[in-house]
């Protein structure tokens, strides 16, 4: 029975000082600029996207307060070339969401009497395209709604 127990301790010993090795090991190549973390790069499309949710969202709030709406931003024009992560999902279905998006987007712009309107039609496009393609942003695109 002791010669269980001391093998059992002098087991744990011997790996929680492997454990500090690693650690130790870990440290040392982050000191000396090896890691094995990679920063995350934008694509094209996700980065456009990123800005016209910002620009949606200001454009929202001058919607609901009646402010003026301004010009339509031509940078949402770049959804059609912008590169994509995984350029396979530049596919008909996408090219003819983005074209009902931007649709939408315009006409908020050329009709700002039906805004609300137009604008929530351009958050459906929006969704339909994401539920479909990458559904990740969906809870953050549905705040886009006027109500």
């Amino acid at each position: 029975m002791k010669k269980t127990i001391v093998l059992l301790l002098t087991s744990l010993l011997l790996l929680s000082c492997n454990k500090k090795e690693e650690v130790k090991e870990e440290v040392k190549n982050e000191a000396a600029g090896k890691s094995d973390f990679k920063m995350y790069e934008m694509s094209e499309m996700a980065a456009l996207m990123e800005q016209m949710y910002v620009d949606n969202q200001r454009l929202k709030e001058r919607i609901k307060k009646g402010d003026t709406i301004g010009q339509f931003p031509q940078h949402f024009m770049k959804i059609h070339k912008a590169v994509m992560t995984d350029e396979s999902e530049n596919d008909d279905f996408f090219k003819e969401q983005a074209a009902k998006f931007i649709e939408a987007q315009e006409l908020i712009y050329k009709d700002p009497k039906n805004a609300k309107e137009h604008f929530n039609n351009g958050v459906d496009a929006c969704l339909k395209c994401h539920e479909v393609k990458c559904g990740g942003p969906i809870p953050r695109i549905k705040k886009l709604y006027i109500e």
